[in-house]
């Protein structure tokens, strides 16, 4: 049999080679995504729902809609001046009526208007006891206002005309100090409402602090580590790793016996005569610093000396034995070369200290509480998951920010160099 030059290639069997070779190559496609598969599934479950969810819930909003769904509808077309037509006012006292026996969904309504208007809960919860209203007593409205005068006033109803959606940005809005004003319009807080501008401005100094003392005592360390010989260098390593293996709350109940008034530190500094009374240490910004750089120290050498590490030290002595001076060499020749180590070390730390809750809450005072704290208050006192998940979204915001323009840095760095 003769083979003409436009013939396919066969394998042994008879089949195209070029249909088995497509075979295999599914086949091996096939077989790696078995393999990653676990890991992508422990992914999605542990880190990718649990973010997802969390955005989900900063702007979820479903107690009012769910009790009230007809009373939002027909306050839409109400202007918010006054008080809402008979119609309207009949729809919210069926409502009312309707839910009068399902006292959790009234407590979830009450407790997230509340939130925007204090004492809600009380109105919502008294009006509700007082249900059902007699059409032939009079006029709804004067019905309301004689359960209670509050609904007399119109800041009571633009609330619930508010709640038109299941979904809402007012826990986004109370995260960044944002208000709504009787016209619906959006507005900065008061300086004497605004509070978590402030929070976030405190947690992002805090951390940039820490980061900085982190630099200036992780980098000189990482580079006196490079620059020793291996045992010893291996030996003192393990000093730097040694805090991992301690737990965070040991370390700052450590910290805690160390800086009170009454501590060592303290007891040391009267020893020496450089004090005559204790020292504040411990319970304020200063204990603070003190045990999250110590913490998160190791996290700034680790990077730096890696990439040091790679570093031929004959840059250097070439450098010097051109004619140049070791300090101005080491800042034009070494230093650059480290800038990726660093701003990895750098960002490392500062997103961690971002998310600190354990040292700043037992070391410092209250005005030294990070934005962690609050999402903790929230979700374990309030029970406001709206306003946790809201704060920690803008969090998570900060972090990708972050890492987005430390990747920018770097690759500019990067094709410096090259």
């Amino acid at each position: 049999m003769n083979m003409t030059a436009d013939a396919p290639l066969l394998a042994a069997d008879g089949v195209p080679l070029a249909v088995k070779l497509k075979r295999a190559e599914r086949r091996k496609k096939l077989r790696a995504a078995l393999l990653v598969a676990p890991l992508a599934v422990f992914l999605l479950a542990t880190f990718i729902l649990p973010i997802a969810l969390l955005l989900y819930r900063s702007v979820e909003n479903p107690e009012v809609p769910a009790m009230l769904p007809k009373t939002v509808s027909a306050l839409a077309g109400w202007q918010g001046q006054g008080l809402p037509d008979e119609a309207a006012l009949g729809v919210f006292a069926q409502e009312l009526t309707a839910a009068k026996d399902n006292k959790a969904m009234v407590g979830n309504a009450a407790k997230r208007l509340n939130m925007e208007i204090s004492g809600y809960r009380s109105l919502l919860t008294k009006t509700v006891r007082a249900m059902p209203l007699d059409p032939a007593a009079g006029p709804l409205r004067e019905q309301f206002v004689n359960i209670d005068e509050r609904w007399a006033e119109a800041d009571y109803w633009r609330v619930l005309r508010h709640h038109d959606s299941r979904y809402t940005g007012f826990y986004l809005q109370s995260s960044l100090d944002i208000k709504r004003g009787a016209d619906d319009s959006l507005h900065m807080a008061g300086d004497d409402e605004a509070i978590y501008l402030k929070i976030f401005g405190r947690t992002l100094w805090m951390s940039a602090v820490v980061t900085l003392f982190c630099f200036l005592l992780g980098y000189p360390l990482a580079y006196w580590l490079v620059n020793l010989p291996t045992r010893k260098s291996n030996l003192l390593m393990i000093v730097v790793l040694l805090p991992f293996w301690t737990s965070v709350l040991v370390r700052v109940a450590a910290w805690i016996v160390l800086l009170q008034s009454e501590g060592l530190i303290n007891g040391a500094l009267m020893a020496m005569g450089f004090v005559d009374s204790p020292v504040q240490l411990a319970f304020n910004r200063i204990g603070v610093y003190i045990a999250m750089v110590h913490i998160l120290l190791p996290f700034m050498i680790l990077p730096v000396f890696s990439v040091m590490k790679a570093i031929p030290p004959t840059y250097m002595r070439a450098a010097v034995s051109l004619g140049s001076h070791p300090i101005p060499a080491f800042w034009k020749v070494y230093f650059p070369q480290t800038v990726a180590g660093v701003g990895a070390g750098a960002l490392l730390v500062f997103i961690m200290s971002i998310g600190y809750y354990i040292t700043p809450a037992l070391l410092g005072g209250p005005d030294d509480q990070m934005v962690s704290y609050y999402v903790a208050f929230f979700t374990n006192n309030t029970v406001n998951w709206g306003m946790a998940a809201a704060l920690g979204s803008l969090l998570l915001i900060a972090t990708m920010a972050l890492y987005t323009l430390y990747a920018r840095i770097v690759g500019a760095n990067r094709l410096s160099l090259g």
